[in-house]
């Protein structure tokens, strides 16, 4: 009883419970005892080994190379690519996990691939460039009778998502079954406000590197909660809808992140409509999406695969110094115990902006600048391994993207959704949940033991999925400390106008490539900030 009450206190004391969900008790316990769960994908304490660096071992191997790539997440892959495609093969790619792809690796529970982290990718714009030539490469793509057409195989397979809201399960994540006319005067107003957005700024993904208009300066200075106040938008149907999106994109809610990100993610790409006839997708906006069970890992695992024995894994970067004569890259090897020093003409530092601020001696000023000011949004990420199909509540069916109303989750994801297979089975159902800037939540998702992140997760989703716990097997939990950077107020303007030209300079040893310097992490923008790092390489 003791540990479970230390759980609870854990977790609930940094306002990670759902209303009167609480931790199962002993008795509950007992019925839990035959799902095994762990902590796997990122190590916590191989990242926390940068805080005692002073005592790790003095180089004892050197190594010499062109290039270095610090970092194999997006961004250091999408540099080591751009070499390649120059012709420059003498580089390395270094990274202190035992896989690439960072945000975007990907494991298998059962056999069954799931994800780790990103889980899909939306059809870049013409604006992703290199994104979209990049798809073209791996044959996701390719120009028929004058027209771009995707491989069926690899887009999203209908139903793409649904929502339980009012005890029952509906298409779309936009709250519709039973709502109000003043909640559908407030979608429209919304829709409408959007739709002018589009008409007179320009918002695009990627935008690292793209200047703000005065209109988006000003909405970059307001949080998006206190904009839509502005514009009496109070409906608390719509209030939750974008603060799960805001959630879901970038790690914190509509409270934390600007004007400009809530405005942004809609007016970048699909936009805000509201069906007429009362049902359908999410704001009658979802959109085509690429995915597969292990989510973004499998587009991480064609940038990785042609590095060969230029990518090491396991490696954690300790010191990077730009000398007269080139670059110095000092690197812990957590296998062998062993510290490397790497000599380079130039380095991709391809890490986030609060870690190269910690191992670039002499930093910019812009990096440690940065550094103090990027806020980062945590993380917890739960596979759950189930035997069979779960009994469903009434309403729309079982869906790739299943969200549950007023949750403090996002959902989950459904590994075996692409299957082909007519008889559904076991699968793995792949949990997300955003824990925002707030350090309390960090230290409790550092602090926490597994199994008490288990009996919430499974407490959450056991109000569709009363059988869930009973069909579970097991669970692995991976947690991220720092998932990625969150746009709040002001920092957008700051990163636009200050900073822009400095994070990419011509002619230099160091560049930087990570998706911190868009100052919000999705695929396109990382994708796009390392092709650039790799590009201009000379």
């Amino acid at each position: 009883m003791e540990l479970v009450n230390l759980q609870r206190r854990t977790l609930l004391q940094a306002g990670l419970g759902w209303g009167t969900v609480g931790v199962a008790g002993c008795g509950e316990q007992d019925a839990l005892a035959h799902i095994e769960g762990e902590w796997s994908g990122s190590s916590p304490q191989r990242g926390h080994l940068l805080r005692k660096s002073g005592s790790l071992p003095q180089p004892t191997v050197t190594r010499r190379v062109n290039v270095v790539v610090a970092g194999a997440g997006i961004a250091g892959l999408s540099a080591a690519r751009a070499l390649r495609l120059r012709g420059v093969d003498d580089f390395c790619v270094l990274d202190l996990e035992d896989g690439a792809g960072g945000n975007s690796r990907g494991t298998a529970l059962g056999g069954i691939p799931c994800p780790l982290g990103a889980h899909y990718l939306p059809l870049p714009s013409d604006a992703a460039h290199d994104v979209q030539n990049f798809l073209e490469e791996q044959g996701l793509r390719q120009r028929v009778s004058g027209r771009w057409q995707y491989d069926e195989r690899h887009l999203c397979h209908s139903p793409q998502e649904r929502l339980y809201f009012q005890g029952e399960w509906q298409e779309g994540l936009l709250p519709l079954l039973g709502v109000g006319d003043q909640t559908r005067r407030h979608y429209q107003r919304f829709s409408e406000l959007i739709a002018l957005a589009q008409k007179t700024g320009h918002y695009q993904i990627p935008s690292s590197g793209a200047s703000l208009s005065g209109v988006q300066r000003e909405q970059d200075s307001l949080t998006f909660e206190q904009w839509l106040g502005q514009n009496s938008l109070t409906d608390a149907h719509l209030l939750w809808y974008l603060d799960y999106c805001c959630r879901d994109d970038y790690g914190a809610g509509i409270s934390t992140v600007s004007a400009w990100a809530g405005i942004h993610y809609f007016a970048s790409r699909h936009g805000f409509h509201v069906p007429e006839n009362g049902t359908g997708p999410a704001g009658g906006q979802s959109e085509s999406v690429l995915t597969w069970p292990q989510g973004n890992a499998w587009l991480a695992q064609r940038l990785s695969d042609p590095l060969g024995d230029r990518l090491h894994p396991g490696r954690v970067v300790t010191r990077i110094a730009n000398q007269r004569h080139g670059v110095e890259v000092d690197v812990f090897d957590a296998t062998k115990q062993i510290t490397e020093r790497w000599q380079a003409q130039h380095c991709i530092v391809a890490l986030p902006v609060f870690v190269a601020a910690r191992v670039v001696e002499n930093p910019p000023q812009h990096l440690t600048q940065a550094a103090q000011r990027i806020r980062y949004a945590a993380w917890v990420v739960a596979n759950i391994q189930i035997s069979s199909p779960l009994h469903d509540r009434p309403g729309a069916s079982p869906s790739w993207d299943n969200a549950l109303y007023g949750a403090p989750g996002l959902g989950y994801v459904d590994a075996m959704h692409q299957s082909l297979n007519p008889v559904r089975g076991p699968t793995v159902l792949t949990y997300y949940r955003a824990l925002g800037i707030d350090l309390a939540q960090r230290q409790a998702l550092l602090n926490a033991p597994w199994m008490a992140w288990r009996d919430l997760v499974l407490a959450e989703l056991a109000v569709p999925h009363p059988d869930l716990q009973a069909k579970a097997r097991q669970i692995q939990f991976t947690r991220y400390g720092h998932a990625m950077a969150v746009p709040v107020p002001g920092f957008k303007t700051w990163l636009t106008t200050q900073v822009a030209p400095q994070v990419t300079p011509k002619g230099t040893r160091l560049s930087f490539a990570h998706a911190d310097w868009a100052g919000y992490s999705v695929f396109e923008e990382a994708f796009t900030v390392g092709h650039r790092a790799g590009s201009q390489v000379t």
